[in-house]
């Protein structure tokens, strides 16, 4: 038989602090779910360049005014000089670009296609954003009620919801706002449009989160937080704002990035057929309408702001989609 190795004085025998010594001493920290879901995030390359262009769109939006003024450009200024009397269309070749006017100008008027895209921005995105926010809230209280506390609630809530699915809402969005054009609460021109166009889309849009809401209070008033609220006494109120909305956060965040470009679509629709924005103020879905007659002879002018569109709608759905897999990554 081998005799044993002796291992008397080795590293065999040393304590886990001798051998540790010499190792800097680095603290454990843990991470919260928020730097768990950013580290996911920042993983789905798509997702972040989706992001990207929705942050640059969100300021050349916000700061439309002053870009437009730096480049010495005016949304509602002719240039007469610019479009050839015979034919109504813009001098030169690609529909009039030029250093002045870098996208070119529109058919018959002349007014520079850049300002107009960067006025209409501001317009599409306060309508997308403020009709998502209005859509939001209703539809996160009255899903959260729903779900809670079921029953005849949930039976009066989930009627609703269906009622105003089974709304034809474009032909309801175009008489309202056909009939609320002059003025109407004190308010005219631009405010008016605005405001009627964020009621309506925001207002009959609502089921859509309410249910997906409803879906989620229904499984999460079943776990044990729920129990143990209840068991220390506390009410409905304060499981609803306390307990069940901080654990919905997730999907409402998610569902918002996709509902905005959808918002996005229907203002365009509706400024398409002529009862959303009103010229002159510029708005993309105003242009599409302004430029269909031109489309054989300068298409140039139908594809930019379609283009701006596709683009925005593209980055809020490849940035919500990223956020669905970051937040919840079981979904995938």
């Amino acid at each position: 038989m081998t005799a044993p190795i002796e291992t008397t004085g080795s590293q065999t025998d040393a304590q886990p602090e001798a051998v540790l010594v010499g190792v800097k001493s680095q603290q454990i920290e843990g991470r919260s779910l928020g730097q768990i879901a950013w580290t996911r995030f920042k993983r789905d390359k798509v997702a972040v360049g989706g992001g990207i262009v929705v942050v640059l769109l969100v300021l050349a939006a916000a700061l439309s005014r002053p870009l437009q003024a730096l480049l010495g450009l005016d949304p509602n200024q002719f240039h007469q000089d610019l479009i050839d009397p015979n034919t109504t269309l813009p001098k030169g070749d690609f529909g009039g670009m030029s250093w002045d006017h870098p996208l070119g100008v529109e058919p018959k008027f002349g007014r520079d296609i850049l300002a107009r895209i960067l006025e209409g921005s501001w317009v599409s995105l306060v309508v997308a954003f403020g009709a998502t926010l209005l859509s939001n809230a209703i539809g996160t209280i009255l899903g959260v009620v729903a779900g809670y506390y079921g029953g005849r609630v949930d039976t009066v809530i989930s009627r609703m919801m269906d009622t105003f699915l089974a709304f034809p809402l474009l032909l309801f969005a175009i008489a309202i706002s056909a009939t609320l054009q002059g003025g109407a609460f004190g308010l005219e021109g631009l405010p008016l449009h605005i405001l009627v166009l964020i009621f309506v889309i925001g207002f009959f849009n609502w089921p859509y989160m309410g249910r997906i809401v409803r879906g989620q209070a229904l499984a999460l008033r079943e776990r044990e937080f729920v129990d143990a609220a209840r068991g220390m006494g506390a009410r409905g109120p304060y499981i609803l704002f306390k307990e069940l909305l901080p654990n919905l956060v997730a999907p409402i965040i998610v569902y918002s990035t996709l509902l905005i470009p959808t918002n996005i679509i229907f203002e365009a629709s509706l400024s398409f057929l002529g009862v959303g924005i009103q010229p002159p103020q510029a708005s993309w879905g105003g242009m599409l309408d302004q430029a269909k007659d031109f489309f054989e002879v300068d298409p140039q002018y139908m594809v930019v702001p379609g283009l701006a569109i596709f683009v925005t709608v593209l980055a809020f759905n490849l940035l919500g989609d990223g956020l669905r897999d970051a937040l919840d990554p079981r979904s995938r």
